[in-house]
């Protein structure tokens, strides 16, 4: 059972850097080539939404494997109960929810110019916080594909 937790830790970064990667570089952009700003930007957002509970979830299960793992090391005089993985983790869900749930859903209405943002503004800091939660998640595949596998 140890091993199975370990490597599914130490494989759940990768995939979600990829699936981040993946709407990032491919799924918005083809969206804006092959449609009308309009209908481009409404499936953007359906893709985000998705995105976004979609991270909720990895992050939450990173932070508790990541938790587990820190309880372990503190438990042997190893380390902290307060570890590294644990810190990114937290931030990965940080920006998630200040980027999708705080910021994005104010877009609608600096869309129709209420607001003390504007829709550029507004997209600017949305991506920003998905800028930062992406190498926060790059930087945790990165641990977890350097770290040593315990037989």
């Amino acid at each position: 059972m140890a091993l199975l937790f370990e490597r599914v830790r130490r494989l759940l970064p990768g995939l979600w850097a990829g699936f981040l990667l993946g709407v990032a570089a491919v799924a918005t952009p083809a969206a804006f080539a092959v449609l009308v700003p309009a209908d481009a930007g409404r499936l953007a957002a359906r893709i985000l939404v998705q995105e976004a509970y979609v991270s909720l979830v990895f992050g939450a299960v990173l932070l508790v494997l990541e938790r587990v793992v820190a309880r372990q090391a503190a438990a042997t005089g190893q380390g902290s109960q307060f570890s590294t993985g644990m810190v990114m983790a937290l931030g990965t869900l940080f920006c998630t929810v200040m980027g999708y749930f705080a910021v994005q859903t104010q877009l609608p209405a600096a869309r129709l110019g209420q607001g003390a943002l504007s829709f550029g503004q507004l997209h600017a800091v949305s991506a920003l916080f998905f800028g930062v939660k992406g190498l926060l998640v790059l930087a945790l595949a990165w641990r977890a594909g350097a770290a040593r596998a315990q037989p």
